[in-house]
């Protein structure tokens, strides 16, 4: 049977379409629903194989990108999603839905519930990251070009082409402590997708091709574990040849459906 796909719907999300395409043509039965039908427990998240938080502008960013939909997160569903990540099901956050994994402290994944960041067990102490305002001070929309870099991520796991998809943020610049926090992430193999130049390169934080100025290229992170995978670019937006601005000249292929082809592989067995 194919695995049921939850997606989150806060009110300024805009991707959640775009995410449950891609979800069905990777072979999920997606699922889209609203946070008080959780809330209400119309729905349960224990009825899910996979989790997908899509992108778009939650709450209009009140307060920051992805915030107030962290503040659900811990608010109202903690105990749901800390069973759904212990459990070892998929989850995906992108753009918005990364920040707000981020900002409620699923990643990097240092506490072991929502919130449980160190600086709600260490009051006062730096978060251990951020997604914070772009280098350029201003909003991104463009393509870029990312490498698969993480094995234990269950959503990158056997990817060695690289991806194009596009960009919509402005606050999608990844910050970490360089040195505790950094070399952890490398360490235990938490850098999911790094920003690349189009032969493959690195990006080395040059612009445009590291769009936003996050520290070592990182456009996305895993958790320890490697089932919860976040990233600010939209694959769900490279799913057909045509999205490609240059399909027209023979431009194929690098599209971000093969992440989605993972996910759901690995859900199916969940």
């Amino acid at each position: 049977m194919k695995p049921k796909a939850l997606i989150l719907l806060a009110l300024g999300t805009n991707r959640d379409q775009d995410a449950s395409e891609a979800l069905a043509l990777a072979g999920a039965n997606p699922d889209v629903l609203p946070l008080n039908d959780l809330r209400l427990h119309k729905k349960r998240f224990a009825d899910y194989q996979l989790l997908v938080l899509p992108g778009g502008f939650s709450y209009a960013d009140a307060l920051g990108a992805g915030r107030l939909l962290a503040i659900d997160l811990k608010t109202y569903f903690a105990d749901e999603i800390t069973a759904f990540v212990d459990s070892g099901r998929p989850v995906l956050g992108i753009c918005n839905g990364f920040q707000a994994l981020v900002k409620s402290g699923v990643l990097p994944g240092c506490g072991g519930r929502p919130g449980e960041d160190d600086q709600a067990v260490n009051p006062g102490s730096a978060p251990t990251a951020t997604l914070t305002f772009n280098e350029r001070g201003h909003f991104e929309c463009r393509w870029v070009d990312l490498r698969p870099a993480s094995k234990k991520c269950l959503w990158t796991r056997g990817l060695t082409t690289l991806i194009s998809c596009p960009i919509a943020h402005g606050e999608g610049n990844f910050q970490v402590d360089k040195n505790s926090m950094l070399p952890r992430l490398i360490q235990e193999d938490q850098v999911t997708v790094t920003y690349v130049r189009p032969d493959g390169s690195p990006a080395n934080g040059e612009y445009p091709f590291n769009p936003n100025g996050s520290l070592f290229d990182i456009a996305g992170i895993c958790n320890p574990a490697g089932n919860v995978f976040g990233l600010m670019p939209h694959p769900e937006n490279h799913i057909h040849p045509y999205q490609h601005p240059n399909w027209t000249r023979g431009v194929t292929g690098q599209s971000g459906l093969v992440l989605f082809e993972n996910g759901v592989k690995y859900a199916a067995g969940c």
